[in-house]
């Protein structure tokens, strides 16, 4: 994005609170231990925080570059995992046959 104060943060300064608060919250933690058996960090959404506020009072360049390279690390968590299911590029070749009759086995 250029410079020269078009550049926005890539959420609202309230999102990142939001998500934060969401983390720190008592159903979210109970998720989190008992799904992965540990606590969620939810440290990096309290920095983004101070970031955007930091961004939105003095343009500090430092936070502009730590608020992209969070988020950017957000995107690259989120590519890591492979999709559950396997994309079709067609349906099947029986798809208007009845559940469990005459279908070829």
């Amino acid at each position: 994005m250029a410079d020269g104060g078009a550049w926005r943060p890539p959420r609202t300064c309230e999102d990142y609170w939001s998500e934060w608060k969401h983390c720190k919250g008592i159903r979210n933690l109970f998720h989190n231990y008992y799904t992965y058996g540990e606590a969620p960090s939810c440290e990096q959404w309290k920095i983004d925080y101070g970031n955007c506020r930091k961004w939105e009072k003095s343009k500090s360049p430092d936070a502009k570059e730590s608020l992209c390279k969070s988020e950017r690390a957000r995107i690259l968590e989120k590519q890591k995992y492979d999709p559950v299911w396997k994309l079709r590029k067609s349906p099947p070749r029986d798809w208007y046959l009845p559940l469990g009759q005459d279908k070829p086995k």
